[in-house]
């Protein structure tokens, strides 16, 4: 075994190194686990005592040799092929993501009120009942407070997963003296049958003006502001409808016209779109929150991004943006 281990020894201090391929023929020879120092560990082991204590310390100095060989070969070959490397090519980019089709319809509308002096204010997404309920004018046996409409937790059902972004608009009332001026994007929740045109959550943003003579002509012109920017529609209606926090309340439709198929199904054949709910806030609203009916009053606005989003970039199925499918994704990158 000592002539083994000089002949070895001699063949790796002679070893050529002339590319990659080379150094790992090196490795895979003489280090790796059927290589040839390896193998002459298995049959040392099988040497007498005598003759181990002669070739123990030989044959370890043959493989630390060995080791240091190759990790200088490395080590070379790597500073070899970085100087090689042509710094000047263009860099290998990866694909970049995509906004979110709620999320380009949420900055849109914010942007616009945004421009005619809205601030945005944001909330917790479990609240109280105050926030969520009873500031807002819910009476007791109001049905949104039912199971059937509310996600409570289940452990203390005085807090609930918050069904409007209404509850923001408390806080904002309650900690910020009038003139105000907000409008309040976010996630809700509603205890509801999943569908194509439902889901358990979705988002809202809703708006709010208090200041001394606010009136409802002036609701009617920020919604009709915000119809000719969004939509480039300039025909609003307003119909009739009740909401606890507002009064009067009513329905905005936009009209859309009847120029296509897909307009008829859009607005069943009528040619106008509803696009949100609307009110004078309630004088009952603004005493909870700490704020003069007598002094002040205001408006309110809400719409749902998901209702919008559906028709704006024609998607069947509300369920789609919940689902994060990348081939649904990427038909937004650079909006």
């Amino acid at each position: 075994m000592q002539a083994q281990i000089e002949a070895i020894l001699n063949e790796i201090k002679h070893f050529s190194f002339d590319s990659p391929e080379t150094v790992e023929q090196f490795r895979l020879k003489y280090l790796s686990r059927k290589g040839v120092i390896p193998q002459m560990f298995d049959a040392f082991k099988q040497l007498p005592p005598d003759e181990k204590r002669a070739l123990g310390k030989p044959i370890n100095e043959l493989k630390r040799l060995a080791e240091d060989i190759l990790n200088d070969a490395k080590k070379s070959s790597v500073a070899a092929n970085a100087s090689k490397e042509d710094f000047t090519r263009p860099l290998h980019t990866l694909d970049l993501g995509s906004r979110h089709p709620l999320t380009l319809i949420r900055d849109e509308i914010v942007d616009i009120f945004t421009r005619i002096g809205f601030d945005v204010s944001t909330g917790p997404e479990i609240e109280d009942d105050w926030h969520n309920f009873s500031a807002l004018n819910f009476p007791e046996e109001h049905p949104a407070r039912d199971m059937q409409d509310t996600f409570f937790v289940e452990k203390n059902p005085d807090f609930a997963l918050r069904t409007h972004t209404s509850s923001v608009q408390v806080r904002v009332m309650e900690n910020q003296k009038p003139p105000i001026r907000t409008i309040s994007p976010g996630r809700v929740f509603r205890n509801e049958a999943i569908s194509a045109r439902s889901h358990c959550f979705f988002h809202q943003i809703e708006g709010l003006y208090i200041d001394k003579d606010v009136s409802f002509a002036d609701m009617k012109q920020t919604i009709l502001y915000f119809a000719e920017q969004f939509f480039g529609k300039s025909k609003i209606r307003m119909r009739p409808s009740y909401f606890p926090f507002t009064e009067p309340s009513a329905e905005v439709d936009v009209y859309w016209g009847l120029k296509n198929e897909v307009d008829y199904r859009l607005t069943k054949g009528t040619g106008w779109l509803e696009i949100m709910g609307c009110g004078m806030v309630d004088p009952a609203v603004l005493t909870a929150c700490g704020i003069d009916p007598e002094v002040y009053s205001g408006f309110a606005f809400g719409m749902g991004i998901e209702r919008i989003a559906l028709n704006r970039f024609q998607i069947p199925d509300i369920r789609i943006f919940s689902e994060n499918d990348n081939r649904f994704l990427m038909q937004f990158a650079g909006l």
